[in-house]
């Protein structure tokens, strides 16, 4: 088998299973670990995977620009709105990350709720514009065209003013060992201080962002207080995120 033949099939197999040890690459393409380590680097350095310590892991499969998110996944990202929903209540100050799983929890919110709701995110602030009781405190800041939302040190300086009761994160990658991670530096920092400055972090995630990883890390998993999916996730995994004191619904 040439290398180009052992490299998709690499590929297509992290892909399909989202990670992979080194042994058992090595098996399933019947070569030694150490090629399948140089395998790894190259298509690592090319983007493809994430090296890992003694093998690799997937990359978030969801698209980068916020435009060709909202239109994916949307009957899964209500399902995991539905279940947010049930944590907000009136008097409570929330937090809404970017990104299309937060704005299907802002649209999914009842229309006379009371809350404060602190977010980054213009189509969070265009949903909620038709919320009569919901005070918005839109944090302004430079513009992220990718993502449609704010950044920047003016951004960060105004999460850390507010102590939120809950945050609603949107993730790109969530895995174990690795935590939650993202494929932009910027988007990073402004999570960071969202998990920071708030009581209980919510985090959302469709089932097949579970087990990849990105560059950037947000967090630890055990930071993050509930993972809500539009699936059930298998039950070793789920034990071993409750180890970590994280309840999945």
């Amino acid at each position: 088998m040439i290398k180009a033949e052992r490299q998709q099939l690499l590929t297509k197999h992290i892909a399909n299973k989202q990670s992979a040890q080194l042994k058992e690459l090595s098996e399933l393409l019947n070569v030694s670990e150490d090629t399948v380590r140089r395998d790894i680097k190259e298509l690592a350095d090319l983007g493809i995977i994430k090296a890992v310590r003694g093998g690799a892991i997937a990359h978030s499969p969801v698209p980068h620009h916020y435009r060709e998110r909202e239109n994916l996944q949307v009957t899964q990202k209500e399902i995991i709105a539905q279940k947010a929903v049930r944590f907000v209540e009136d008097g409570q100050v929330v937090f809404f990350d970017g990104g299309t799983s937060t704005l299907a929890v802002a649209a999914a919110l009842r229309k006379d709720i009371q809350i404060t709701v602190v977010t980054n995110s213009f189509p969070v602030v265009n949903i909620l514009e038709d919320y009569p009781s919901a005070e918005v405190i839109f944090i302004g800041g430079r513009l992220n065209k990718k993502a449609f939302t704010t950044f920047g040190s003016e951004t960060i300086d105004a999460i850390r003013t507010i102590k939120a009761d809950i945050s609603f994160l949107g993730i790109c990658s969530i895995d174990l060992e690795y935590g939650i991670t993202t494929r932009d530096y910027e988007d990073c920092i402004i999570k960071k201080n969202i998990v920071a400055n708030a009581k209980r972090v919510i985090a959302l995630s469709t089932i097949n962002k579970v087990g990849t990883a990105e560059p950037f890390v947000v967090c630890s998993v055990n930071a993050i207080d509930v993972i809500l999916t539009d699936d059930a996730i298998d039950e070793k995994t789920a034990a071993l995120f409750e180890e970590q004191g994280v309840l999945i619904q």
